[in-house]
């Protein structure tokens, strides 16, 4: 006998279901057949379906357990292994049930005579409508071909059990009477802006109506051609993007091509052909299974391009099926919003950028290649939106707050009124700042400020001009890195630092030396490295990395060293610890120069050497570490977790620790003192210094160079051209020797009794 795989046991269970699922028997005696069938083919003592009814699972079928316990044992969502695999969408494959936290006994089934269990959810419309389960007396885990078959066939199962009328409507986002009344809801902000517009919902549901194949060559044929088409779409889609500019997002784009040519994701499905799937269920098959990987995956990173995966196959399932395309295919009449769970890069340029105002995502994050195409177009998009299908419908009246990170669902006249009120005002001040573009960042007491921008990717480089901003203070490397399939090679690091300098021309660039590893890991990098770190923020990231793994470093090192020939290069260390971590880096700097200059290649006129301060124990070596520096930033962001041990990303302490506590203004003002006195120019970059009123706290406080996002150069100038920094500096000392808990109330005050424009 030939040894069992999972397609060989898929298709035989599939070609006797076919004949079940055909025949004109009572649904109850087709479930009863199922079990049987499937029992046989895997020699499992135990198969049992459980089907949601009213909110609760319920033992529908079994081969095995006691049959009284058939329509009487039931299951809450969540409750038992039953109940666990439901709620999460998830496999389990266990050899001793009983230890699993979530076993619960019945004892009306009679189960205590099996240990090993496996069961898979029974999935329809991405959620579970089910669950398919077998045990054994024998104590072992099933076998993954014994997984992959019943995963398959629980996929058929839910068009019969559809076609039967078993399935669950009565559950969490069934249609039934629709609220009107006004929502709000919060999300993430990925990219800035306002819009307003008309729901649309980015896919059409596709509803695969055959799943077991009549021929497999005829589906392996329809997969083939679809597959042709798709690519067809995607090269003239590369083709024709037009951004106006060169950027990262072509980067995005050619991985995105790249997917579609994945000879294993090909092989995928085929073998679910194999196994006796039409095309459609084949695609959906390989789908499913990439979504309950997507749930395993903490790396933000590789989530993103398992994401642009499923983009693919929601194209080919299109494709292949002949249904209907999504709504860019369709066409937008009139200024719309998006909205969908997420959305690969190809498919937003697909959309009609006169019409499409904003996205809304369920998921999403700011390293998500949709992100990046978006602010390359111009697009606000709010991610992380929970809750979407159940509050918003197709053609729902949608006001969305980029800059707030919120959208509005069926505003009221007050609503609407108020937002139309800010847009105006936005365009307003926008139009007030760029007045002040050309204008310099000086307090009314002559003081000049240094007001430069954040950027990370070729097209924020625009913003130099756009904002009348100083400089790059903080040039984020790490993003090529992010976007990449694999570590950039040295020509083209290269090629982007050239052209990150050449845009800026006569004004200064800060090279932030890659940040990677912790929360911002890469798929293309040994796992083992930043496997199972607890607090990923505090472990083997950024210049702990770049030491270690010094090849990494030495790269990027002669890409900048030879990008800048000709020209002043400033460099800066992220999250230097102790000065010998920052004599280590300049050291493989300079290394790096000899070597450059030892081939007689041009180098740079100068090279300046900085550290961001962000690990509080630096400023207790300061004494030790400034003779040696060119410059010193502080970087907000990290030093406020780091400072209060608080992670920013945990959504209860976000708001918890004030920028404008006693604490903080404190400690950086303990670090200008003594920056200052060692004539080391100091700057601060992060979100601090891009909020007009902490801006004037970090001035009066001693910081004269600030590096902020370019939407805040237009707020923060205003404040600074009507202010008094030396009144300000005069009066900071009384507010930190007697301080409230906070200086906001008190700065505030302040700021409105001097005229000080604070937004």
């Amino acid at each position: 006998m030939a040894p069992l795989t999972a397609t060989s046991a898929a298709r035989e269970i599939l070609t006797r279901l076919h004949d079940v699922m055909a025949s004109r028997s009572a649904a109850q005696t087709k479930l009863n057949q199922v079990v049987q069938i499937i029992g046989e083919a895997l020699g499992t003592e135990v198969c049992s379906i459980y089907l949601l009814r009213d909110g609760v699972l319920e033992l529908f079928a079994t081969r095995g357990l006691k049959q009284a316990a058939v329509h009487v044992t039931k299951l809450g969502l969540g409750e038992g292994l039953v109940g666990t695999i439901a709620d999460n969408v998830e496999t389990l494959n266990l050899d001793e049930a009983t230890s699993h936290p979530d076993f619960a006994y019945k004892p009306e089934t009679g189960e205590e005579l099996f240990h090993s269990f496996a069961g898979v959810p029974i999935v329809r419309r991405e959620k579970a409508v089910g669950v398919l389960a077998v045990q054994h007396r024998e104590q072992r885990k099933f076998d993954d071909v014994e997984i992959e078959a019943l995963q398959t066939v629980a996929m058929v199962l839910a068009e019969l059990i559809a076609g039967a009328g078993l399935i669950d409507e009565s559950g969490p986002g069934a249609q039934g009477a629709r609220d009107t009344s006004p929502v709000r809801l919060p999300g993430l902000k990925l990219v800035e802006g306002m819009a307003r517009g008309k729901a649309v919902y980015h896919q059409p549901r596709i509803e695969i109506e055959h799943t077991v194949a009549e021929d497999i060559e005829v589906e392996r044929h329809r997969v083939i051609s679809a597959f042709a088409k798709m690519r067809d779409q995607i090269e003239r889609m590369t083709r024709e993007a037009d951004f106006g500019a060169a950027g990262e997002h072509q980067d995005v784009l050619a991985m995105y091509k790249m997917f579609a040519y994945d000879e294993g994701w090909i092989r995928r499905i085929n073998e679910a052909i194999d196994s006796g799937l039409t095309a459609e269920a084949a695609i959906e098959r390989v789908q499913q299974r990439t979504r309950m990987r997507m749930r395993e995956i903490s790396d933000p990173l590789l989530a993103d391009r398992m994401h642009d995966l499923e983009d693919l196959s929601n194209r080919l399932l299109r494709i292949v099926s002949g249904q209907l395309g999504t709504a860019a295919q369709l066409g937008l009449r009139g200024n719309s919003i998006l909205i969908a769970r997420n959305l690969g890069p190809a498919e937003l340029l697909e959309y009609d950028r006169r019409r499409l105002k904003g996205v809304v995502l369920e998921e999403g994050s700011l390293t998500a290649h949709v992100t990046i195409v978006a602010r390359a177009m111009g697009v606000p998009v709010l991610g992380r939106v929970k809750d979407v299908r159940r509050t918003i419908s197709d053609g729902d009246a949608l006001l969305l707050d980029g800059t707030t990170g919120s959208v509005v669902v069926r505003p009221n006249a007050t609503m609407e009124e108020a937002f139309e009120a800010r847009m105006v005002v936005g365009q307003k001040r926008r139009a007030e700042f760029a007045a002040m573009r050309d204008l310099p960042a000086q307090t009314t007491d002559g003081l000049r400020i240094e007001l430069m921008i954040n950027a990370g990717l070729r097209d924020d480089m625009a913003a130099l001009d756009v904002t009348g901003a100083d400089g790059v203070g903080l040039f984020r490397t790490e993003f090529q890195f992010l976007v990449s399939a694999t570590l950039p090679q040295r020509e083209r690091q290269q090629r982007l630092y050239k052209e990150v300098l050449d845009a800026a021309g006569d004004r200064p660039v800060i090279f932030r030396t890659v940040d990677i590893g912790g929360d911002k890991a890469l798929p293309y990098m040994n796992k083992a490295d930043h496997a199972d770190e607890e607090n990923p923020a505090l472990g083997w990231r950024a210049i702990r990395l770049a030491l270690e793994r010094d090849a990494l470093m030495k790269v990027q090192a002669r890409a900048l060293i030879e990008a800048a020939a000709g020209r002043t290069l400033s460099v800066m260390f992220p999250m230097v610890s102790e000065p010998w971590e920052y004599d280590e880096a300049v050291a493989l700097f300079e290394a790096q120069r000899k070597w450059v200059h030892g081939r007689h290649r041009p180098l740079p006129n100068l090279i300046r050497y900085g550290t961001m301060l962000e690990v509080p124990a630096l400023a207790e070596s300061l004494d030790m570490i400034l003779p040696k520096l060119d410059f010193l930033s502080i970087g907000t962001n990290d030093l406020t977790q780091f400072l209060f041990a608080a992670d920013r990303a945990n959504p209860k302490l976000a708001e918890r620790y004030d920028w404008l506590s006693p604490a903080i203004l404190r400690f950086i003002g303990r670090v200008a003192r003594e920056t200052r006195a060692a004539n080391v120019p100091i700057g601060v970059c992060g979100e601090m210094g891009g909020r007009s009123l902490e801006a004037m706290a970090l001035i009066g406080l001693g910081i004269d160079r600030l590096s902020i996002t370019p939407a805040a150069i237009g707020p923060v100038k205003a404040m600074i051209r009507s202010l008094d920094a030396a009144a300000l500096r005069a009066k900071m000392g009384d507010f930190l020797a007697r301080p409230a808990r906070s200086l906001r109330k008190d700065l505030t005050a302040w700021a409105e009794s001097n005229g000080v424009a604070i937004t």
